[in-house]
Parts: C-alpha cells; sequence; structure tokens
C-alpha cells in the first residue's frame, strides 16, 4: 500500500511539470537570475584619473572607456562580446572486416608401455588406438558498418565575461531564450577564450573557445509531443531486450 502511494505521489509531481504549461506558452526564465546578470552589476572599477595631475585629464590615454582610443573589445568581468557559431561538420565511416579459420588435429596411440594392445582387445570392433581421436574446426566472421553524418548550424548569441582566471583567460556565459508561438528555443554557450583570440569587432569564432558548451534546444508544446512519455523511457531503460 505504502509503495501504490509512494508511486502515485511521484506521478503527480511529474505530472505537475506539465500541468503549468497547458493553455499558454512557456515562460521565459528571469536574464536577472543568471550569472551574466551579476558579472554586469559588479565590474571591475574602471581605471582612476589622477586629480593631482591636471594635464592628466586632457589626456587620449585614459583607462575610462570613454577615451577614444580605448580597446572596445571584451577583456574584464562584466563586458560583453559576440560569439559566433557557425559548425557545418560531416563524418562518414565505413568499416569492413572478415575472419576465417580452419583446423584439423589427428591423436594416435600407437604405443604406450604396452597399454594400448593390452586394452585393444577389449574395445569395440572396429575400435583401435592407431586413430585414437581426429578432431576437424572451421570458423569464419564478416562485418561491416557504414556511418553518415553532418551537421550544421549558424547562430550569433551575445556573451557577458564572468570571471577572469589567474593566467588571464576569459570564462564567457551567454543565453538566449527565443519564443514563438507555444515554442520556446534556448541557447547556452560556456566556455574559455584568450583575451588575444578576440577580433578588433569584438566577435569570437566558437572554434576558439576551449572547453565549449554549446547547446541548442527548446521547451513546449512541439517539443513535448515529440519526446516518449515518462513510462515509455522507464520501460526502455528496464527491458532486457
Amino acid at each position: 500500500m505504502k509503495k501504490s502511494l509512494f508511486l502515485c505521489f511521484l506521478l503527480t509531481l511529474v505530472a505537475c511539470n506539465r500541468v503549468g504549461h497547458i493553455g499558454r506558452p512557456p515562460a521565459l526564465s528571469t536574464p536577472r537570475e543568471s550569472g551574466e546578470f551579476e558579472a554586469m552589476i559588479n565590474p571591475p572599477l574602471d581605471i582612476p584619473v589622477d586629480s593631482g595631475r591636471p594635464e592628466a585629464s586632457a589626456s587620449l590615454w585614459q583607462g575610462a572607456r570613454s577615451s577614444l582610443i580605448h580597446d572596445r573589445r571584451a577583456s574584464a568581468r562584466g563586458d560583453i562580446l559576440t560569439v559566433v557559431i557557425k559548425i557545418d561538420d560531416r563524418a562518414e565511416i565505413s568499416n569492413s572486416s572478415g575472419q576465417s579459420r580452419n583446423a584439423s588435429e589427428d591423436l594416435s596411440i600407437p604405443d604406450l608401455a604396452g597399454i594400448p594392445q593390452r586394452l585393444a582387445p577389449k574395445l569395440p570392433e572396429g575400435a583401435s588406438f592407431d586413430e585414437f581421436a581426429q578432431l576437424d574446426s572451421s570458423s569464419s566472421y564478416r562485418g561491416a558498418g557504414n556511418i553518415s553524418r553532418r551537421d550544421k548550424l549558424t547562430l550569433r548569441v551575445a556573451a557577458t565575461v564572468i570571471s577572469t582566471l589567474p593566467n588571464g583567460t576569459l570564462e564567457i556565459e551567454g543565453t538566449q531564450e527565443v519564443r514563438v508561438n507555444n515554442e520556446l528555443r534556448e541557447l547556452t554557450v560556456n566556455g574559455f577564450v584568450r583575451p588575444a583570440d578576440i577580433g578588433r569587432n569584438n566577435e569570437i569564432d566558437y572554434d576558439r573557445i576551449a572547453g565549449a558548451r554549446i547547446s541548442y534546444g527548446g521547451r513546449g508544446h512541439i517539443t513535448d509531443v515529440q519526446q516518449p512519455r515518462y513510462g515509455q523511457q522507464i520501460t526502455d531503460i528496464l527491458l532486457p531486450f
């Protein structure tokens, strides 16, 4: 009885996840709850202008972001850069293997301290130690496999520098959500970049991001219909065939 109640309670919790989507589109997440927002509201301080030197305020070379010759590329916590994702990968693998083996063994015992001669009269008619055993075996194996896959994805997403590692490498994080009718598309990018790899237009290609984690998916009515039910997923795991 207790197990049945526990199972009903578990199924109720799972169903509550879907009940919230009935009759309305999936809710967007709040940008202020992300690590990007935390990095933006706690940026590093700009280099202060030396108030004891009046000529410093007239200099073109200043640490402030308003400087005419200030480097506009992302370099510190809270800065924003654009990640360009252009994936066009193709993989084709074809394997074939074959194996064949034949073996033959003959065994005879004509002499063994006179034992075969003593036992020969007791053997069934036609039996002899001169042809004690003969073994033949053969095996054959052949296998073939073919894999053909192509992935193509072109996207651009703004990412935020959320931290700077001791060696100067920047840790970035970017999220993007687009809702069309009742379907929500989500794009997330995480990884580590070198400041030198960021272009003059403050962009970086995805293949220059170390430890890149790129996720492009969605949630909503269409995605929900395309997914197998929880019971079917559990059955697929438990069934041994």
